[in-house]
């Protein structure tokens, strides 16, 4: 069987780790053709050696100076978006696993697509900001988009049992954050909102998924990737986090998709896909929890997932604005700049402020202007809020 190549943008963070995981267990099918990552030089360079990878890329000019001392000549080191393009260039690599944050992995991303390479995707940015003109690139040229997130990883199995079309409803799941119980405290601390009750995430996933942002942000994923209308996709709190996400068809069908949560099983699916293999991720006793819990997201303790909904009603561009005055604001969070209980306050602010408009099918440049303009804005206001201003 050949074996078939794979880069990991992001390899040192958790979905890249994860991933990484899953090729080592699949040797006879993958092998590593590639790594990015922003800063971690060591750890980058360890990995490279681990799978033996002759291409390395870091974003940040003084990490990649080291990992060049610690892997050239054997494995290139490239730098910044030139060295990710270069990654996406190569006609060799069939997959592109984008976990990296932020923007920074949009033009990698098209890159891939228009070269007819499968995209399998877990940076939120780049479908919440971009997924109109992505989806409609990958439309063009045939190519895969398959979700790594576990709820759009589930809407996606569950959709090889019926067509978009054919939805009524998609209902995606959310944990509920450390806040599910008790409305989220205004001058709640970094620590505490990064106590997460069931996935072990990244630091602004974690708060994202505190402020229900996470959802909100799904939610617009959920809507761009197959095509559905705003009013086709809710959510619901599930405590249990074992149903991930729900789909229900236009006779009156709803299914399912339950497991373990382990980001193991949606990243080998969007590797594997259409095939389904043996995976680590242990089988699912459905006794142990004894119950399934649903409940619904009030947007009064979570404005932040209601000016996800709305951004999403106005339009791609609004979309791309609230997620760029998001990572801004949580970011002035996670800096101490910023209380958690104003994170919301801010995005309205510039959501209320920024001309994002109603245009219909705004391009990548269009969105990546916008996007720039949006996070100026978004500093300002954060500046102004630490300082009293507002």
């Amino acid at each position: 069987m050949r074996r078939r190549r794979v880069a990991v943008y992001g390899s040192t963070g958790s979905i890249g780790r994860a991933t990484l995981d899953v090729i080592r267990r699949m040797p006879d099918r993958f092998e590593v053709a590639a790594l990015a990552c922003r800063a971690s030089a060591r750890a980058v360079a360890a990995q490279a050696r681990r799978f033996g990878v002759t291409r390395v890329v870091l974003t940040d000019g003084a990490a990649c100076r080291r990992a060049r001392r610690l892997l050239e000549p054997a494995c290139k080191v490239g730098w910044g978006l030139d060295g990710l393009l270069d990654i996406a260039a190569d006609r060799r690599t069939e997959i592109h696993v984008m976990a990296m944050a932020g923007t920074i992995g949009v033009l990698p991303s098209v890159a891939a697509l228009e070269r007819g390479r499968r995209l399998a995707i877990a940076t939120k940015e780049i479908l919440v900001g971009f997924g109109g003109p992505v989806m409609r690139l990958a439309a063009h040229h045939g190519t895969e988009v398959i979700p790594v997130d576990s709820e759009l990883s589930a809407v996606h199995q569950c959709l090889r049992s019926g067509r978009a079309r054919e939805v009524r409803r998609v209902v995606l799941t959310a944990s509920g954050g450390p806040f599910r119980r008790a409305a989220p405290r205004a001058n709640a601390t970094v620590q505490t909102v990064l106590r997460h009750p069931t996935w072990r995430m990244g630091r602004k996933i974690t708060v994202d998924s505190a402020t229900m942002m996470n959802k909100g942000l799904e939610i617009i994923e959920t809507a761009r990737l197959f095509g559905l209308e705003p009013r086709q996709v809710e959510a619901v709190i599930h405590p249990q986090s074992l149903v991930h996400s729900l789909v229900e068809f236009n006779d009156g069908s709803m299914l399912a998709q339950l497991a373990r949560p382990d980001m193991r099983l949606p990243i080998q699916y969007a590797l594997t896909w259409p095939d389904r293999l043996a995976s680590p991720v242990g089988p699912l006793d459905l006794a142990a929890p004894g119950r399934l819990d649903f409940e619904s997201i009030s947007p009064g303790r979570f404005p932040c997932y209601a000016l996800a909904r709305r951004a999403l009603e106005t339009g791609p561009a609004a979309t791309c604005a609230l997620n760029a005055a998001n990572e801004v604001a949580v970011e002035a969070f996670l800096a101490g700049r910023l209380r958690f209980g104003r994170i919301a306050e801010a995005v309205a602010a510039v959501l209320d402020n920024c001309r994002a408009g109603r245009t219909r099918n705004p391009g990548i440049a269009t969105l990546l202007n916008l996007e720039r303009k949006t996070r100026a804005l978004a500093r300002e206001v954060t500046q102004k809020m630490q300082t009293g201003e507002t």
